[in-house]
């Protein structure tokens, strides 16, 4: 439900939307054959940036080979570079571990003698999505080197899809900590390993495949379900843990791996070592390295940590590294028919908004109830109903109705009242905040709604329970 309250401002009502729709991006999945066989529809994702630039990243891909999903958000902090990285190679990464030994040998031969590679990944982009194009030799050296890896381990073990997550999360972070250790790129770049390396970022990454959902989450973004209840009410069922001192069982890991004397130390005011807010996450390799690699390092390359302040300052009471690590805890659900949507999001919007509340608008956009619902149906006065059709008409004609449904849940997160009404004067003073107040009120805010396909899920298990009893 909207409140629209007009006033004067620099913002226009066409403006207001255009900032919130120039990063949305939307996919249906195609049908094979004449039938869409995936449990996924499609999806919709959005990016609302606080920061500037943006410290939040996302990335969606089909796996090629199994076409299976995979959908990820990225939050970084102490700068972009970390999450811009992984947001590009991780689910390379990912993919690859799926791979079968015979598939991952095929792709070497065809590297060695320099033919065509047959694709792992189609990616789903917005143009806006910004692409290194000056690390790709870097990435992708590193990338390969994986791959043979995994073609020499072939023999000795094979890798479930939870083994395949945690192992491409792990390598992905060795493999960011060796580029830092080496003089690659242009000191002045961006992209410089070592800046990859010093920043960092969470992860939450999603792969569906026919009813099988892995999610693995590596921070405090979050991955949530929305279940659609028998009397067409909804829940909203968590599939990730936050990896922070307000999860006791992550404050009892942290603790646990470190001597007593360290107790006391090793979260202080709720932050790793004082500093840091989540306990797991890529790059940070302040948190991470030994105190000896990190004075030769940064000795050697003073460039790239002048005027770094996060860089250049060792965490007080730095005994026994590493105090951070990049091994996600994965999480299987098994998809039910009313499991209808997944959202996946920075902490930007969980920070605004409850869970239940967030599946509550995505729920009633994605079923039309806010548009469906019948005047005639309802006990309103010839007055109220007036004041409701009048408030459709402006809601229209104001294009405040998103197709985007990630769209429409950044404007109820930043727009709404207490009773959850959409406030335009509310979202107009959001918006028009200048680049050095907008940090104070709301974070970066990127969010990817994955809507499930229950018909397919549906014969799935009636496929199983028919092959059962015969």
């Amino acid at each position: 439900m909207y409140r629209v309250k007009p006033q004067s401002s620099q913002l226009t009502f066409s403006q207001v939307n255009h900032i919130l729709k120039s990063n949305e991006y939307s996919y249906k999945v195609q049908a094979y054959d004449g039938k869409n066989l995936s449990s996924v529809i499609g999806f919709d994702s959005n990016l609302l940036p606080a920061n500037v630039p943006s410290e939040d990243r996302r990335s969606a891909a089909t796996c090629m080979q199994s076409r299976g999903m995979l959908f990820g958000v990225f939050d970084g902090h102490a700068g972009y570079a970390c999450a811009q990285a992984v947001s590009e190679r991780l689910l390379y990464y990912i993919a690859v571990s799926f791979l079968p030994a015979q598939t991952l040998i095929d792709i070497e031969e065809a590297v060695e003698k320099e033919k065509p590679v047959c694709p792992i990944l189609q990616w789903h982009k917005h143009p806006n999505d910004y692409v290194n194009t000056e690390s790709g030799k870097l990435y992708f050296n590193s990338l390969r080197n994986y791959w043979q890896e995994l073609i020499d381990l072939s023999d000795v073990e094979e890798m479930d899809v939870k083994t395949a997550l945690i192992h491409a999360f792990k390598r992905l972070d060795h493999d960011i900590s060796v580029e830092a250790q080496v003089d690659f790129n242009d000191p002045f770049s961006h992209h410089t390993p070592l800046r990859v390396a010093i920043s960092g970022s969470t992860a939450c990454i999603a792969h569906v495949d026919g009813v099988d959902l892995h999610v693995a989450n590596l921070g405090d973004s979050r991955a949530v379900l929305g279940v659609q209840n028998n009397d067409g009410t909804w829940s909203a069922l968590t599939i990730t843990n936050d990896h922070n001192a307000q999860n006791p069982d992550e404050l009892r890991r942290v603790r646990s791996e470190h001597p007593k004397s360290e107790e006391k130390t090793i979260v202080k005011h709720d932050r790793l070592l004082g500093l840091l807010m989540p306990f797991r996450a890529f790059g940070d390799v302040k948190f991470k390295w030994s105190t000896e690699l990190q004075s030769r390092i940064f000795e050697n390359r003073p460039e790239l940590v002048a005027g770094n302040e996060y860089a250049k300052i060792l965490p007080t009471n730095y005994h026994t590294p590493p105090y951070l690590t990049a091994e996600p805890e994965v999480t299987y659900h098994r998809l039910r028919p009313q499991d209808k949507f997944l959202i996946l999001a920075t902490d930007g919007l969980w920070e605004q908004m409850h869970r239940q509340n967030v599946v509550q608008v995505i729920g009633e956009h994605l079923t039309g109830i806010h548009l469906q619902k019948p005047l005639s149906g309802l006990s309103l006065t010839l007055g109220q109903m007036h004041h409701l059709l009048t408030e459709r008409k402006a809601r229209a004609s104001l294009g405040l109705e998103d197709n985007n449904s990630a769209t429409h849940l950044i404007r109820h997160a930043i727009g709404s009242d207490e009773f959850g009404t959409v406030e335009y004067s509310r979202l107009l003073k959001m918006l028009s905040l200048p680049q050095e107040l907008a940090r104070m009120y709301r974070d970066d805010m990127t969010i990817t709604i994955v809507q499930f396909n229950s018909h397919i899920i549906e014969a799935y298990y009636k496929e199983t329970t028919y092959s059962s009893l015969a």
